[in-house]
C-alpha cells in the first residue's frame, strides 16, 4: 500500500488481470468498506480512483502479520 490512491487502469496494469476480474474484486473490497471509490470524468473519459480506508488498512496489516506468523511457524 505504498500509494495513497490508484486508478482502475493502474490496478489493472499492476495486477495483470481482466477488467471483469478486477471489477469483481474491487466491488467486494468496497462492500466490505476496505476501499473508497470516487468516479469522475477527465474530459470525456471516465476515471475511477480507489483509496484504502482505515478499516482496509487495518485488515491488510492483520493479513501481513498472519502471513509473517505462518512463515515463522513453518521455518525448518
Amino acid at each position: 500500500m505504498a500509494n495513497e490512491q490508484s486508478d482502475f487502469n493502474g490496478f489493472k496494469e499492476m495486477m495483470e488481470v481482466s477488467d471483469g476480474n478486477l471489477s469483481t474484486h474491487l466491488r467486494t473490497l468496497e462492500r466490505l468498506e476496505y476501499i473508497m471509490v470516487e468516479k469522475s470524468f477527465v474530459g470525456r473519459k471516465p476515471k475511477t480512483n480507489y483509496w484504502a480506508t482505515v478499516k482496509g488498512r487495518q485488515a491488510f496489516l492483520e493479513h501481513l502479520n498472519y502471513l509473517e506468523y505462518l512463515i515463522k511457524e513453518h521455518k525448518g
